[in-house]
């Protein structure tokens, strides 16, 4: 099974993104399954490195960390990351910086896309 999961809110304040970021990593670690995660508006700073959240508080690189691990991918829009000050090292090793035109290749490629 194919799955895009399109994240759009912030990464922390609301749980939006942090629900989608968990089913990417539980579906990324079964067999059989390939996911992709487009992280769009907001969302694009999830991936941004070296986040420092309070002691056991949820942290969206570990979790985004997990889907990579498990063979998926993870683009990032690159007009939300400009807009955002964000530059292609500011992200977590292993994803990278999107377009337009590979979430519509992504989508395309999917049985099943879901959006937070």
């Amino acid at each position: 099974m194919k799955t895009l999961l399109i994240l759009n809110d912030a990464p922390y304040g609301s749980e939006r993104t942090y629900n989608g970021a968990r089913l990417a990593g539980a579906l990324s670690s079964q067999e059989e399954q390939e996911v992709k995660v487009f992280l769009i508006g907001d969302a694009a700073a999830a991936a941004h490195n070296k986040q420092k959240v309070p002691t056991g508080f949820y942290n969206l690189e570990v979790m985004l960390g997990s889907v990579l691990r498990h063979g998926g991918d993870i683009g990032v829009c690159g007009t939300c990351m400009d807009a955002r000050g964000m530059a292609a090292e500011d992200l977590i090793p292993g994803a990278h910086r999107s377009t337009l035109d590979e979430l519509t290749q992504w989508t395309a490629w999917a049985d099943k896309a879901l959006v937070f």
